[in-house]
């Protein structure tokens, strides 16, 4: 009996160590002097946001959380790529590092990397320091298109000429990260995620996280942390309390404050270590590309967290948010509302649109099982990786679409019927950044959700990737004798550009 209770617990133990959702306490939001229906405005309003899928919000004050909601079909274990907001966890590796005295903000960067050198340096190559690269202002001129075309992207950046004195003008710049997380790597002999692990994630119980990997085997930093929504959570609520998690000093006080603090003219309101400054009284960010935020309002004690795919700049999101949400809050607790109820059940039924149609058409039997042939040059679809696909019908409220992979792989993607049915895709989701191996250092396996409607001879399906940030819509018009279609292709990596291409069916 003592054998079999030691088997449970070690169990437990293991499930508990493993777990990355639910960990943070949560309250009613009137507990918190939140108002419910102050919830519910917001999430209807960014719901219904037009060019903006929301695929997650979490809500945090005085460190409970008191609103979430992730529309189907994502769902709080899923990962989400956070582009540029990586870059405020790789200054979080930086403090750490001056903590230990690894590093200080007036090191030199050329002199991190003597072998990566020209023959020749400059007077403001020689004069670069850390502390440029985390206020983005470095004095070299971006180049977006290097990291596609190079795969040596430390000597190529220091080669490339420092054109204004470092420390004076502000050029935002995602290779200024990976250099900064380049030097990480130099003074740890870990790699910024490494890093973090040990000294910051691995405390905070975080361990459902990746980060892409560069060529020369460092961490982008720059871009591709992979990682869940309640860990930002867990990370925005350590920045709040000035680095303290769990009664632990994990990052010093000192470096919080630094970075949050204003030392470039970068954006609208300011940039400081890798962080951007907002229009709300002390309120400071991590901000990455079609909608990554982690936002932290100490004078409200609010943390927030938002994932999404959105071609807004963001201003409508946030605005919401300073101008709304925010003044609505309490000093102190609230009465017990009703509209805490209505909250609760918006938050479980929210949806991203699903496709209009019907269950059936008449001209599915002259298309299931034959073979559709996607044109494979300069097609939205292809860059997805399609090279064909056929259909099948299973019960009245599900189809199957047998996908087959330009690389010759192939997977069974599940549509369901006005709801959404997730599978296991093959390889790689689609990205809109195109690095040389980008897939390096990225856990799958990942997943696809879609739904499917029919329109008369029109077939219109949705697809969203779930542990990631792309999705696709198509509608498929089959000729009456179901004998070829077109398809109207629309994707956000696209910027939802609709695009028509023919297609045979065999």
């Amino acid at each position: 009996m003592k054998r079999f209770f030691l088997i449970l617990l070690l169990a437990c133990t293991a499930i508990g160590a493993n777990a990355q959702i639910n960990e943070l306490p949560r309250s009613t939001p009137e507990e918190q002097g939140v108002p419910s229906k102050a919830l519910v405005v917001l999430f209807d309003s960014l719901h219904v946001m037009p060019g903006t899928d929301i695929h997650s919000m979490i809500v945090m004050r005085h460190g409970k959380v008191v609103g979430e909601f992730y529309p189907a079909p994502f769902a709080p274990e899923y990962r989400h790529t956070q582009y540029s907001s990586s870059k405020t966890l790789v200054s979080l590796a930086v403090g750490i590092a001056i903590d230990e005295n690894r590093l200080r903000l007036t090191d030199r960067v050329a002199a991190f990397f003597p072998e990566h050198l020209p023959d020749s340096i400059s007077t403001n190559l020689a004069a670069m320091t850390l502390e440029d690269l985390l206020t983005m202002q470095s004095g070299i001129k971006p180049d977006w298109g290097m990291r596609a075309k190079v795969t040596n992207w430390v000597e190529t950046f220091l080669s490339k000429p420092v054109v204004n004195k470092p420390g004076e003008v502000f050029a935002y710049d995602s290779m200024v990260t990976y250099m900064i997380s380049a030097i990480v790597q130099k003074v740890t002999g870990k790699t910024v995620l490494e890093y973090l692990k040990e000294k910051l994630f691995g405390p905070m119980g975080i361990t459902e996280v990746n980060w892409e990997i560069s060529p020369e085997g460092i961490n982008t930093g720059g871009w591709g942390l992979h990682i869940q929504s309640e860990s930002l959570a867990k990370v925005g609520q350590m920045w709040l309390d000035g680095g303290v998690w769990d009664g632990k000093q994990l990052v010093s006080k000192e470096w919080i404050e630094q970075m949050g603090t204003k030392h470039a003219n970068g954006g609208d309101y300011g940039y400081g270590y890798q962080v951007w400054m907002c229009k709300y009284p002390s309120a400071v960010r991590a901000d990455g590309a079609l909608g990554q935020y982690v936002i932290v309002v100490p004078q409200k004690d609010v943390v927030i967290v938002l994932t999404e795919a959105s071609f807004t700049n963001g201003k409508p999101q946030r605005g919401l948010i300073w101008d709304k949400f925010l003044p609505a809050l309490a000093d102190g607790p609230l009465p017990a509302s009703k509209d805490y109820e209505l909250l609760k059940k918006k938050q479980a039924a929210y949806t991203l649109e699903l496709p209009a149609g019907k269950a059936a058409s008449s001209v599915e039997k002259k298309i299931v099982g034959k073979k559709i042939v996607i044109p494979g040059k300069n097609v939205p679809i292809a860059n997805y990786g399609w090279k064909e696909v056929s259909l099948e019908k299973v019960g009245k409220q599900q189809m199957l679409m047998h996908i087959v992979m330009q690389d010759g792989s192939t997977y069974t993607q599940k549509l369901g019927y006005r709801n959404w049915e997730t599978s296991e895709i093959a390889g790689y989701p689609p990205y809109s950044l195109n690095p040389i191996d980008w897939k390096k250092g990225l856990e799958g396996p990942f997943y696809a959700s879609a739904s499917y409607g029919w329109e008369k001879n029109t077939l219109n399906t949705s697809f969203h990737y779930v542990n990631w940030v792309t999705s696709i819509h198509i509608q498929w018009k089959f000729a009456a004798d179901g004998k070829s279609a077109e398809l109207s292709i629309t994707n956000n990596l696209a910027k939802n550009k609709v695009v028509t291409v023919e297609c045979k069916v065999e």
